[in-house]
C-alpha cells in the first residue's frame, strides 16, 4: 500500500492539474486502476501512459492543452507507483499479453470502444504494443522519446541506471535524474513525488522484446514519434532512422529536451505539437 507522505507527494503534484479534473477507478482482473480526467465529457478520448517509476500526475501540461479538444485519460500503470492497487486475488501483470489484456479493460472499464494513446518510454512501448495487437482500438498514436520500441537501450545509460534499479534510494534516484537530464530544473513538487517512488512496493515490470521489424511493418495506426534531442536513453539517430522508414509513422526531434525531462520540461510547442496531431484530419 502507498504510504501517507506518498499520498499526499502525489495529491501535491495532481494539484497542478487543470481545473475540473475528475478521478476515478477502473475495476480490471489486474486489479483496481486509478485514472486522472479532463476535459469535455464528450470529446475524443485519448489516453496518457506515464513511463516506468513516475504516475499519471506528470502530465499536467500535457492534459492542460489536450484538454482543450479532447477528453484526456491519463492511466496509473498497475505495478508501478502510483494509486492503481493489485489486491491478492487479482491476476499478476507478468507478460505482454498480461499488460494488453490490463489496457483492454482500462478502455472497457472507461466505456472506449477506441481512442487515441499518448505514452512516454516504458508508457510509448506500452502503447505501440497495443496498437500492434489491437489497432482498431488505436485511433492515434504518440510515442514520446519511446524507449525499447525502434532501437535498443544504450549500455551507458542502462550502466548508470543499475544502482537504482538494485537497490532504488530517493538519491539514487535523484542523482541519475540529474545525470540524464544535464540539470534541467525539474518541478519541486514531482521531485518530491519521486523521492517517495523509491520506497514503494511496485511489482517488476513487464520487459517484453522490442517489436520485430515485421512486426512494425504492419503498423497502420498512424503515428507521431517525438524524439528527445539530448536522451541518453538511446541513441536518437538510430530510432529516428528505423521510425523513419515506416509508412505510417511520422518523427520529429525535440529540439534540447533530455529523456526523463519530458513531460515535465518538455521544448515549447510540444504538446501543441501532439493536439495538432491528434485533431489532424
Amino acid at each position: 500500500m502507498a504510504t501517507d507522505a506518498f499520498l499526499a507527494a502525489y495529491d501535491a503534484v495532481l494539484a497542478q492539474w487543470p481545473e475540473g479534473t475528475g478521478q476515478s477507478t477502473v475495476p480490471t482482473p489486474y486489479g483496481s486502476t486509478h485514472v486522472n480526467s479532463h476535459g469535455p465529457r464528450n470529446a475524443p478520448p485519448v489516453v496518457l501512459l506515464h513511463g516506468g517509476g513516475a504516475t499519471s500526475t506528470v502530465w499536467y501540461a500535457t492534459a492542460a492543452e489536450l484538454g482543450r479538444t479532447h477528453r484526456v485519460h491519463a492511466v496509473d500503470t498497475i505495478g508501478d507507483p502510483g494509486r492503481s492497487v493489485a489486491g491478492p486475488g487479482d491476476r499478476p501483470v507478468r507478460t505482454v499479453a498480461d499488460l494488453m489484456a490490463w489496457l483492454d479493460a482500462v478502455l472497457d472499464g472507461l466505456g472506449l470502444d477506441s481512442a487515441a494513446v499518448c505514452g512516454h518510454s516504458y508508457g510509448a512501448w506500452t502503447g505501440l504494443h497495443y496498437a500492434l495487437r489491437s489497432p482498431r482500438r488505436v485511433t492515434r498514436l504518440v510515442l514520446l522519446d519511446p524507449t525499447n520500441c525502434f532501437a535498443g537501450f544504450s549500455p551507458r545509460y542502462l550502466l548508470r541506471a543499475l544502482p537504482m534499479l538494485l537497490r532504488p534510494t530517493p538519491a539514487r534516484n535523484r542523482l541519475f535524474l540529474e545525470w540524464e537530464t544535464r540539470g534541467v530544473p525539474l518541478d519541486p513538487a514531482w521531485l518530491r513525488l519521486d523521492a517517495h517512488t523509491a520506497g514503494f512496493p511496485a511489482a517488476r515490470p513487464v520487459n517484453g522484446p522490442r517489436p520485430s521489424a515485421d512486426a512494425l511493418r504492419t503498423l497502420d495506426v498512424p503515428t507521431l514519434v517525438l524524439l528527445a534531442e539530448r536522451s541518453r536513453a538511446h541513441d536518437v539517430r538510430k530510432v529516428a532512422a528505423a521510425a523513419r522508414d515506416l509508412p505510417a509513422v511520422r518523427t520529429e526531434i525535440l529540439p534540447g529536451a533530455t529523456h526523463h525531462a519530458l513531460p515535465l520540461a518538455s521544448p515549447p510547442g510540444t504538446d501543441r505539437r501532439i493536439a495538432d496531431f491528434l485533431t489532424r484530419s
